[in-house]
């Protein structure tokens, strides 16, 4: 087996404990699509093209709050902001020109990103897309079932689905802590921007907000 096979089979055996929570939070949205009345193309569509769980949540609350079309577009596209910074960053590790690196570069989701940092700013690639790849499937077949089964709203409470995803998240702070005194410096300074924060915004904003001390802690560094 060669080295980068390795490397890809390495971020599909993340991907597959991620892949778990992107399945039940693809499901929560499909079912959710279907008491605003989306339909079954839409949400599947939006799943296929957007993948993004945050957004694409962000984008129906806005929607069942009666917000029209370009508030609920404005507010996904606040909330995947963050994707330009952990662009940014794992640019200098992609590989060929510019189109295939914007390839490559949609491979970057929060999950992925996370498991792939190297540190130092180095990422794995391989890993990567490798990871990526295992959860694109499962979050639009988790989507597909929710959107045909429509389960009741209580079943994701009744059975702590709504925790899966947010406890996958945990797992992958609590690594990226034990490598560096900096990450948790950096971590707890966002928690703090983001408890003050969502005292006069909205979450998804808050959480944005927070980011900036991923470029704090660089300046710290520096």
């Amino acid at each position: 087996m060669t080295t980068l096979r390795r490397q890809y089979l390495a971020g599909a055996r993340v991907g597959l404990g991620l892949g778990v929570a992107t399945f039940v939070l693809g499901v929560t949205f499909g079912a959710y699509s279907q008491t605003l009345g989306w339909g079954i193309a839409a949400p599947i569509a939006a799943s296929i093209l957007v993948f993004s769980g945050s957004a694409q949540f962000a984008m129906a609350t806005a929607l069942a709050g009666g917000g029209n079309l370009a508030v609920a577009v404005g507010a996904a596209a606040l909330i995947n902001a963050r994707f330009l910074p952990m662009g940014a960053a794992v640019a200098a590790d992609l590989r060929g020109g510019r189109l295939r690196r914007a390839w490559e570069g949609q491979a970057v989701v929060d999950g992925s990103w996370v498991a792939a940092h190297l540190g130092g700013g180095r990422f794995d690639r391989e890993k990567l897309i490798g990871c990526t790849l295992v959860q694109l499937p499962a979050w639009v077949l988790g989507t597909v079932l929710g959107v045909l089964a429509a389960p009741p709203p209580d079943v994701v409470s009744r059975f702590g689905l709504d925790i899966v995803f947010p406890g996958f998240f945990l797992v992958l702070l609590i690594d990226e802590l034990r490598r560096s005194r900096q990450a948790g410096r950096t971590a707890a300074l966002a928690a703090c921007l983001a408890g003050v924060l969502v005292l006069f915004v909205p979450v998804g904003l808050a959480l944005i907000g927070a980011s900036a001390a991923a470029l704090l802690g660089l300046g710290v560094r520096r």
